[in-house]
């Protein structure tokens, strides 16, 4: 059979899309529970979310968030590490314990003839872990090698650093694995005391997504999710310093054949007004393959794989953010060409990048909801950021009226390129001339733990 591919598709008009309804409701505990009932497959993804990710860590005690994750799960209730391991995979369940700078995510995927048992095991992993001192101590070993590793990955480097310059002073400069320093003292009292602390019901939330019935759901949360002790969970939102000029900052890696190159710098909120101008913005200069860095850095001159740009958002903060790897022996005039096409964008955003980047995402909308793991995500990101329930609603609606004017103001007010921080991270050698030769400013040298180095 031949197919006929001289006529592209038709377009078949504007994208209607409606995200069903969600439920909302409180356990017995106290506990917010957000509920999408999807009955095309018998699976059911579950979320089990805890507002405690690496920015509680105590003071000199970095990386504790994230070894109670990896240990929650090392035996529980009756069960010891391998039995529990074994129980949820005779159910063909998946579990994966994650850590990020706000919350530690307890999330399941099973069958939803074995949701019921799945739920019961997930409960004692909240509720009721072990925490053996033999299992403290394994994790604890494998997270030093962790931190040990990836200071030898300049991709590592070049991110956890950047956030540390960009986040200082604050506790989201703290590297989500911690510090080795810091680590080397945990005891496995420690891990105790942070679970006892964090997860109650009052600082948990659950987004539940699958095939069951509403009510039947809450019955059986409300049996297995019996826990109701309550702790005050304070946390001041942070300040931090915003930098009115630009800095360069450099780590040397030996032998690096390639350089990482980070840059950036604060911004605001996610939960902003501006949000949609700001992200088809930043879509038109490095958010999407067909962006005018990756059309450059990446087509036309080949010093790299890919480039991208982005607003970070974390709970309390935003910043900007542009990352790449290049070739070494490219790192200067490849930070020349962002340059360049930072001071593009703010002289002209056409017509026509604007419609193709609206297009882009109004049509790949939809296309965010297909999984229960992708809802489940995105039912999170309505929690995290304190969004409206009916953000997702007036979602295409929000970016097909974003006016040109206001990306323009977006631009203008959101990438500074008199404020921007770079950090490169390469070979001395060979990076440092360069560096020298298209900035007067003061290259500042780091070590891959971030100490300013001193000659």
């Amino acid at each position: 059979m031949k197919v006929e591919r001289s006529n592209p598709p038709q377009n078949n008009g504007e994208i209607k899309f409606h995200l069903p309804k969600f439920k909302r409701f409180k356990l017995n505990n106290g506990m917010d529970v957000l509920f999408l009932q999807k009955n095309h497959l018998p699976i059911v993804k579950i979320s089990l979310q805890v507002n405690c990710g690496s920015k509680f860590d105590p003071k000199g005690k970095s990386g504790l968030a994230f070894l109670t994750s990896h240990l929650i799960s090392e035996g529980a209730g009756e069960y010891n590490s391998l039995q529990l391991d074994e129980e949820i995979e005779l159910l063909g369940t998946l579990f994966d314990p994650s850590t990020d700078n706000d919350i530690i995510n307890l999330s399941m995927i099973t069958l939803s003839d074995k949701f019921e048992r799945s739920l019961e095991l997930l409960a004692l992993i909240y509720q009721s872990p072990l925490f053996s001192e033999e299992d403290f101590q394994r994790e604890k070993q494998k997270l030093l090698s962790k931190i040990i590793q990836n200071k030898n990955e300049p991709s590592y480097v070049a991110s956890s650093n950047f956030d540390k310059i960009i986040l200082g002073n604050s506790f989201y400069e703290n590297s989500v694995l911690g510090k080795t320093e810091d680590v080397k003292t945990f005891t496995n009292n420690d891990v105790i005391n942070f679970h006892k602390k964090y997860f109650v019901p009052n600082n948990s939330q659950l987004i539940v997504v699958g095939n069951l019935e509403k009510d039947n759901l809450k019955f059986l949360l409300n049996k297995y999710l019996y826990l109701d002790t309550l702790n005050d969970i304070e946390l001041v939102t942070p300040t931090f310093s915003v930098n009115h000029s630009p800095k360069f900052y450099f780590i040397h890696q030996e032998n690096a054949a390639q350089s990482e190159i980070r840059v950036g710098h604060l911004s605001n909120r996610r939960n902003e007004t501006d949000y949609f101008s700001k992200t088809l913005a930043n879509s038109i200069l490095g958010g999407q393959f067909s962006s005018r860095l990756n059309l450059n850095l990446r087509e036309a001159k080949g010093f790299t794989y890919g480039i991208h740009s982005a607003f970070v958002y974390y709970k309390d903060v935003g910043y900007f953010e542009i990352s790449t790897s290049v070739n070494g022996k490219d790192t200067g005039e490849s930070i020349l060409e962002i340059q360049k096409e930072i001071a593009g964008l703010k002289i002209e955003v056409t017509e026509e990048e604007i419609n193709f980047t609206k297009s882009y995402f109004t049509k790949r909308f939809p296309s965010m909801f297909e999984t229960n793991s992708q809802i489940a995500h995105n039912l999170s990101t309505l929690i995290r950021y304190s969004l409206s329930e009916n953000y997702f609603d007036n979602y295409i609606e929000r970016i097909s009226n974003c006016t040109k004017s206001e990306i323009e103001k977006s631009i203008a007010e959101h990438i500074k390129a008199d404020e921007m921080i770079y950090l490169i991270v390469g070979d001395r050698e060979i990076v440092m001339p360069q560096l020298k030769k298209i900035t007067d400013l003061e290259i500042i040298e780091l070590d891959v733990d971030g100490k300013i180095v001193n000659f």
